[in-house]
């Protein structure tokens, strides 16, 4: 039932958009009672958040590093470049533009996923430069690092709504390991 309920709110995310997307549509998708999605979910935000961070903790995990660090980079840009193409990357999206508009969903989106979604990125991000210099990167460091490894892909993909291009992610991986080592 609950994979359904989350199928279910993906889909009508996708096909219709985040307004048109109601607790009514997604029981009727799903095949349930209204009642019974209110005895798990208060809202649709909470719906699409769950959905979310099940999808996220496949779609953007760090694969072990096992080539060069700018190859691992880069890889791990591509697919998260990937991610905003899927269905849940569009949730992430819709979530990102309804947190501008309602204080509720940017405080849920914040401690339900983005900040577990940071520490995976810290720790993959920490990872590669342990590989590629022999000795733990500094917290602070990293945690900067992040950000300019997905500052350009956000930025193209979210403010400019242009496709990522293979030079985009090279050059952004090759940008945070130089400060690096």
């Amino acid at each position: 039932m609950r994979l359904a309920v989350l199928n279910a709110a993906d889909d009508l995310l996708v096909e219709q958009g985040f307004t048109a997307t109601t607790i009514e549509g997604i029981a009727a998708r799903a095949g349930v009672a209204k009642q019974t999605i209110y005895r798990w979910w208060k809202s649709k935000v909470d719906i699409l958040l769950d959905a979310l961070i099940d999808d996220a903790r496949e779609g953007l995990a760090w694969a072990d590093p096992a080539g060069t660090p700018t190859d691992d980079l880069t890889s791990h840009l591509r697919r998260v470049a990937a991610f905003f193409q899927e269905p849940a990357g569009q949730v992430l999206q819709a979530l990102l533009g309804h947190a501008q508009l309602d204080k509720d969903t940017a405080v849920a989106l914040r401690e339900r996923f983005l900040r577990e979604q940071r520490a995976r990125d810290v720790a993959g991000l920490s990872a590669i430069l342990e590989r590629h210099t022999d000795r733990p990167p500094r917290p602070e460091t990293v945690d900067g690092l992040v950000d300019l490894l997905l500052g350009p892909v956000s930025h193209r993909i979210l403010v400019q709504g242009a496709p990522v291009d293979e030079d985009l992610l090279r050059a952004t991986a090759r940008a945070v390991l130089q400060p690096a080592t």
